[in-house]
């Protein structure tokens, strides 16, 4: 096809959804992907098992995407969690609900729903081209008249800027969609990493390089800096996450470590910023003293009980980090020392100084400004027939879903406002041709 009504740029979930939806309402449809296969993010996405959306309601969903999540009021209410999983279940996709609200499909494989909305664009009539990638967009008197690629152009009235955002480079995201509308005016809110690993500033994270821990609490503690300091000069908890971590070679990763990142990103400008780790959230501190002192009355090392309490690479780390000799009897082990181990299982704290490189994010922050888009139809303010759809515009929330669902559904609601821009045109050229055309009587 040299030419269509329709050209999606990007086969992640919003390209795809985007093009499927124009295709179902009559539109011509070529979906460009520069991969050799579509969806090539979402297989990987939930650590492949595929986290497509939550149960959470809209205003939880909007709160999620704070501070640009009114922006996504319409979309939401247009085609939301009930739509998009009726559309998976038609499509074979059986869906089930874990911990936090998540929805995963019921295979536990992310790429079955690549899959499922592969064979579904393609029967709507969808022209995928893989190994295709998109230069520009060609744009004539403020109107879309076609796409450039590095070889060759094609011709049509709308264009969909699907491309992802500039995380996970390998899977495609390279921020091609940045560029792509920067050239025909649009304004880039400066791209940053949104949810990411955390660096740290203690060396010992790198002896535990791998090591995931459940069932811990990870609190987000914050102190101001420069001219607020006199005032608010106390550390204090600004929020808090039960469930999975993961120590990794620059510091903490994990789901999370994740929903705190986006929050730790905006404090580290104005101040210091630490994670405290609840080792043992389930005991407070009266009932982890008294187990300890419990405990204390046998004879056996330290470094032969902390196995008892913890992975024992990480209890190693924490011996360490009391001060107290390993090889100490624990019946020995005076009041202090006891203290001091309580506090750090209770509150074991490390420096965040960045969060990791964009390439290594789950989600990008920044991107194509809400202010310059129509959120009920996600066409540009600024081009006519040009819409965007998923992380390539500034929208951002923290895991569970919710960055998945923003996808699918701004890629519905542009595939179907594009499909009736272009029956408009068609309308309009229609009626003019009529009026202009001598009357055959």
């Amino acid at each position: 096809m040299k030419s269509a009504d329709v050209i999606v740029v990007g086969g992640g979930p919003a390209g795809m959804m985007a093009a499927g939806r124009a295709a179902g309402l009559g539109a011509s449809v070529i979906l460009l992907e520069r991969n050799s296969r579509v969806g090539v993010k979402l297989r990987i996405s939930g650590k492949g098992r595929g986290n497509i959306t939550n149960t959470a309601d809209i205003h939880e969903f909007v709160q999620s995407f704070h501070p640009n999540g009114k922006f996504l009021y319409s979309a939401f209410s247009r085609f939301f969690r009930d739509e998009l999983l009726d559309l998976l279940n038609r499509l074979g996709i059986e869906t089930k609900v874990e911990r936090g609200g998540r929805v995963f499909p019921v295979t536990d494989r992310a790429a079955d729903v690549a899959d499922a909305l592969h064979r579904w664009i393609e029967s709507l009539g969808v022209a995928v081209r893989t190994g295709t990638r998109a230069k520009s967009v060609a744009v004539e008197e403020g109107r879309v008249v076609g796409v450039e690629l590095y070889a060759g152009r094609i011709k049509c009235r709308a264009v969909i800027i699907a491309t992802g955002g500039a995380s996970y480079p390998k899977t495609g995201s390279t921020g091609d969609g940045y560029e792509i509308a920067r050239a025909v005016g649009h304004t880039i809110v400066p791209i940053r990493s949104a949810l990411a690993g955390l660096v740290c500033a203690e060396d010992w994270t790198k002896d535990l390089q791998g090591l995931s821990l459940r069932n811990v609490t990870a609190k987000l503690v914050f102190e101001h800096s420069g001219s607020e300091a006199s005032v608010k000069n106390k550390p204090r908890a600004v929020c808090e996450e039960f469930g999975e971590m993961l120590f990794t070679h620059f510091g903490i990763s994990g789901p999370i470590i994740l929903t705190l990142s986006r929050q730790a990103g905006e404090l580290m400008n104005k101040g210091y910023v630490w994670i405290s780790i609840d080792l043992k959230p389930a005991l407070d501190h009266e009932k982890l003293h008294a187990r300890l002192i419990r405990d204390f009355k046998q004879t056996k090392h330290l470094r032969n009980y902390i196995p008892q309490l913890l992975p024992k690479r990480l209890g190693e780390v924490i011996i360490e980090l009391s001060g107290i000799p390993p090889d100490k009897p624990v019946n020995t082990i005076t009041a202090q020392e006891r203290a001091q181990l309580v506090n750090l299982l209770k509150d074991l704290r490390l420096r965040v100084l960045r969060l990791a490189p964009i390439e290594e994010a789950i989600v990008t922050a920044g991107g194509v400004s809400t202010k310059e888009i129509d959120p009920k139809t996600m066409m540009s303010k600024i081009v006519k027939g040009l819409f965007f759809a998923g992380e390539v515009i500034d929208i951002d929330a923290c895991t569970g879903g919710f960055n998945m669902q923003a996808a699918f559904s701004t890629g519905w609601v542009a595939g179907e406002s594009s499909a009736l821009y272009v029956k408009d045109i068609c309308n309009k050229q229609l009626l003019s041709s009529n009026v202009l055309s001598p009357n055959p009587t």
